[in-house]
This record gives C-alpha cells, structure tokens and sequence, in this order.
C-alpha cells in the first residue's frame, strides 16, 4: 500500500474560510479557495479530504473558481481506459483574490448606498 500524507485545515484556514463565509461567499468555494491556495497542484479529491467537502460541492466550487480566473484546470491521462484525473492550480496568490472580492465587495456596498439615497429621494415627495 502507498503511504500517502493528507494536509488538514488548521485553526488559520478554518477562521479566513469563517471570514470570507461572512462576508458572503459560499462555504464550499471558501474551503476550496484555502486549499489550492496553499498547494502548488492538486487533484479534487485532495480537497475533499483536507477541507472535508463532498465531490460535488468540490466541483461546484471549483467551476466557480475557474470562471473567476483564480485556478486552472489540467487533465492527466490514466494507465489504460477511464476518464483522466483533474489536477487544479491557482493562476493567482490569495492577496490578488482578496483584492478581487474587495473590488466586488465595495461595489456592493456603492449600489446599497446609491439605491438607499434613491429611495429616500422617493419618499421624501409623499
């Protein structure tokens, strides 16, 4: 048998997923996002071990990370027949991510406040 080590989440990772799960995005694409990038390459099911995600939710999040253009996709072929095996990068560091989702995040924010001031605008007439 192949001994293999498997890395875990630690108390870090478990707060900086809590973090950006508070600040809105889905706990599976946080989990995922943590994991691959710490690693240089790996395949789903090394994430689904180390931040304890089902294969679906691995694949939902990792559909959303490559749409984003944070992590890449590469397959490699299998010895014989079978579907090859994904092995997933990150295309960028977690400070170029959080700088992204900030962007989004304060954009938000601007849209609140310019749909807050419209509605007040509105109801100031009756």
């Amino acid at each position: 048998m192949k001994e293999r080590t498997n890395n875990v989440f630690d108390e870090k990772d478990d707060r900086v997923v809590e973090l950006f799960t508070q600040l809105g995005m889905p706990k599976n694409i946080a989990k995922t996002l943590m994991y691959i990038c710490q690693v240089e390459e790996c395949r789903s099911t090394d994430i689904e071990q180390a931040a304890d995600l089902r294969q679906p939710e691995v694949s939902v999040a990792m559909q959303e990370l490559r749409k984003r253009n944070w992590v890449e996709k590469r397959d490699l072929k299998k010895q014989g027949k079978g579907r090859p095996v994904h092995v997933y990068s990150p295309t960028v560091t977690l400070d170029k991510i959080i700088d992204s989702f900030e962007e989004e995040k304060l954009a938000q924010i601007n849209d609140i406040r310019t749909n807050i001031t419209e509605l007040r605008e509105s109801v100031s007439t009756f």
